[in-house]
């Protein structure tokens, strides 16, 4: 009997021993033991999407409303997506006719020595806007986009500070540049790097969702260059630039890439650093609806891509762009409003236009609405028809607890004709009489 208890104890320390010592071994060999960085990851409420990023957004181009979003404000280093601010301030200096793309750029010492992914610019080569702008889209060609910042603002510094500038004025709240390439200072040459700005290029997942929106709304015509699956920058080089973005629809029938292309994927900017990881803007538009997406910080340069498949999938199979208040509809708690001087005495109001939000697919939102005359005073005849008179406030909250606020103007749906004299006159008369017998009345 001693000897069975005696096995028993053995066998107990044993099994103790056993699982201690896979304790320790999981410890040890656990990324955070080992100093390494494992790979963040997020989920949206166990529904399908599992991001491995830093950061990512989802956003519906026509109402602004955000699909998905984790760390999406916090500040990483985006490599060459900060071209897109560079892209946009010459689309904008081409638009407000400071630029034109067949203006001829001189490339300078400072773009031929620029580091990373360029085009092989040598100093005193002359290349339209066009080209060079192609080459920083497509090949994200960092001696394009410095020969570029330097026609615009004179020195790549100053381009920065013109960058810096616009992100101020398109409300980014976290983009930062030191440059119009993405590059680490660590990255420039040391004559290069600038002395009045300080820090390196920052920016967030939503900032970078919000640049591509601005792209997007005022230069549609940049898909026409970032929708390129590859661009013959010189006739005398042996092969074309092919455009880093591997999603491009476009690339459907290139059998290296075919796995990665996507159906209506037309854009926008890849980047890569040590710093940054693998990142990817991009966008594609299905049926009517435009998203973007933002990754930050992906493991590979595949999977970037992988990882804004699995956002734009869930944008799409998910959501979809709903009418919650059609055009020429009127607001409870706001119908009509009085008109004085008129030949009659209120005018209806009705919703100017169709107000959309992205629903979940099936579903009809709940809404709250409010809505507010433009002018508390009375309004006065002759009113036109379609005159702005009010505008309605409209809240819709997801299940995920997002708000999203949007607002209709509410206008005359009749004109009001100003009365005749004798009308406006009987009309004052009778409104003496009211207020007369109301007065005697109140004697009582």
């Amino acid at each position: 009997m001693n000897a069975l208890k005696r096995n028993h104890r053995k066998t107990v320390k044993i099994r103790s021993l056993i699982l201690l010592f896979l304790g320790m071994s999981f410890l040890l060999l656990s990324p955070i033991a080992s100093g390494e960085e494992s790979t963040p990851s997020s989920s949206v409420n166990g529904k399908g999407i599992q991001l491995e990023v830093r950061s990512a957004i989802l956003l519906e181009v026509s109402t602004g409303q955000i699909l998905y979003q984790s760390n999406a404000d916090v500040a990483y280093p985006p490599a060459s997506m900060s071209k897109m601010m560079t892209e946009y301030i010459v689309l904008d200096e081409i638009k407000n006719g400071r630029l034109s793309w067949e203006d001829t750029v001189v490339a300078s010492q400072n773009a031929q020595d620029t580091g990373g992914s360029k085009v092989f610019l040598a100093a005193g080569d002359k290349h339209t806007v066009r080209q060079l702008f192609t080459a920083m889209a497509v090949g994200s060609a960092n001696d394009a986009t410095v020969a570029l910042a330097e026609h615009i603002s004179g020195t790549q510094e100053a381009f920065a500070k013109k960058m810096n500038e616009t992100a101020i004025r398109l409300k980014l709240s976290t983009a930062h540049f030191i440059n119009a390439t993405g590059l680490g200072r660590s990255d420039m040459k040391i004559q290069d790097r600038p002395q009045s700005i300080e820090g390196e290029t920052v920016m967030s997942a939503r900032d970078a969702a919000i640049l591509a929106l601005a792209i997007q709304q005022e230069h549609p015509d940049f898909f026409e260059i970032s929708s390129l699956p590859s661009f013959q920058f010189r006739q005398r080089d042996e092969k074309p630039i092919i455009n880093y973005n591997w999603m491009l629809e476009g690339n459907k029938d290139v059998p290296s890439l075919r796995s990665f292309a996507y159906q209506g994927l037309d854009g926008m900017k890849t980047g890569y650093t040590d710093e940054a990881g693998y990142c990817f803007t991009g966008t594609a538009v299905r049926d009517g609806v435009r998203l973007i997406s933002v990754v930050m910080g992906t493991s590979s340069e595949s999977e970037r891509f992988v990882e804004t498949r699995k956002l734009l999938d869930y944008g799409f199979n998910r959501f979809e762009l709903k009418t919650v208040l059609p055009g020429k509809s009127q607001i409870e708690t706001l119908k009509t409003l009085k008109v004085s001087k008129g030949k009659q005495k209120e005018v209806t109001l009705e919703t100017a236009n169709d107000l959309k939000f992205i629903v979940e697919k099936g579903t009809t939102p709940k809404l709250e609405i409010k809505a507010e005359p433009l002018d508390k005073s009375k309004l006065v005849a002759p009113v036109k028809q379609g005159t702005i008179l009010a505008t309605a406030t409209v809240t819709y909250k997801n299940e995920n607890a997002e708000i999203n606020v949007a607002t209709v103007n509410l206008v005359s749906s009749n004109d009001i004709e100003k009365a005749h004299w004798f009308r406006l006159l009987l009309q004052s008369i009778g409104n003496f009489l009211i207020s007369f017998f109301k007065e005697i009345v109140g004697l009582f």
